[in-house]
């Protein structure tokens, strides 16, 4: 373990709902605060662009058609013009950002995440391996190539999206690869209010804060909200008043020993919280329970790990010895750019 120590900046604040461009002068300026405020990496919540797509918790799929189209091509394409503005903006502000996006290719939409350095350089992307109930209407699986975990200059790095912090064992093929910064990124904690407590802040908070400890490694858990513009949008009907409400945001960074490190924000309040990170600590917190080394009983229980890419469509040659994989198809990573010119 580095003894290095690094400032993380997590956002906890609502984009421009459906409108992609203007989400991204939004998160350009926070980024460019985070940066002025000198976090070496800020985070982003689960589908931060466009936004979370609270309909579908509200309303029957015949309902909530009316928001397919627009919200569709609003939702972020890899290498587009919108996806490299943003990684210009993390080399224009020499910081990593980790941020969550609807994400779409061609006629699909997943729930992504995306590292990029400080270079603009991507690092990583990956897509939510199983969406959420209702998510599962709107959005596509990811596989196993979608668990991973990036050796940078700042630690090691992995990611989560909101639900897959109760996956035991997904949970636990990131644990192997040895992470010290976890983003757990979450859309908002509003959907729900007094009758579904898996959905609130105490159980998910919980969950970001459990990670930490199990891992031994630091956790991120940016967040987003719901605001009045968003509530008026979605709300149509009594009945529809009666299952979402106001803010929801419960952003936290958490240490290797579960420790909440910031003051919490007001949950309807847009800002950013920042915390240092002593990577360090993360060997005292290995020193009690290590769940892939010294605390693991592999004779016992072990995992079974496919981190192989699983795609659709394969295109064959002439000979069968001679498959090979169109490299334009679902799911492929796209080639990595060493920087963002001007």
């Amino acid at each position: 373990m580095k003894n290095k120590v690094i400032k993380a900046a997590v956002v906890q604040a609502a984009p421009v709902f459906m409108d992609l461009n203007a989400s991204i002068d939004k998160a350009i300026e926070i980024i460019q605060t985070a940066a002025k405020n000198k976090a070496n990496i800020v985070a982003f919540g689960e589908c931060w662009f466009p936004g979370y797509p609270w309909w579908c918790w509200l309303a029957p799929v015949a309902h909530n058609v009316q928001y397919f189209q627009k919200y569709h091509e609003n939702c972020l394409v890899r290498d587009s013009d919108e996806y490299y503005r943003l990684a210009k903006a993390a080399a224009d502000n020499e910081i990593f950002i980790s941020f969550g996006a609807s994400e779409r290719d061609h006629g699909s939409l997943y729930i992504s995440q995306f590292l990029i350095d400080d270079v603009g350089q991507l690092i990583s992307a990956r897509r939510k391996l199983k969406p959420t109930h209702m998510e599962r209407t709107i959005f596509g699986d990811g596989d196993g190539s979608d668990l991973l975990v990036s050796d940078t200059e700042l630690g090691r790095i992995g990611q989560l999206a909101c639900w897959e912090h109760l996956q035991p064992l997904s949970k636990y093929a990131l644990y192997s690869m040895h992470e010290q910064i976890h983003i757990a990124a979450w859309p908002s904690f509003s959907i729900y209010p007094g009758n579904a407590n898996a959905l609130g802040p105490e159980v998910n908070n919980a969950a970001s804060q459990i990670y930490a400890v199990e891992g031994q490694c630091f956790v991120l858990a940016p967040c987003g909200l719901i605001t009045p513009e968003w509530y008026d949008m979605l709300v149509t009907n009594d009945a529809q008043a009666a299952l979402i409400g106001l803010g929801g945001g419960y952003a936290q960074i958490y240490g290797p020993d579960g420790s909440a490190l910031c003051k919490p924000l007001a949950h309807t309040e847009e800002g950013i919280l920042f915390a240092d990170l002593d990577l360090g600590l993360i060997s005292i917190a290995k020193s009690f329970a290590d769940p892939v080394g010294h605390y693991s009983r592999p004779d016992v229980t072990q995992l079974l790990l496919n981190n192989d890419s699983k795609r659709p469509i394969v295109k064959m040659d002439a000979t069968p010895e001679n498959i090979h994989f169109n490299n334009v198809l679902s799911n492929d990573k796209p080639a990595e750019r060493e920087s963002i010119d001007e």
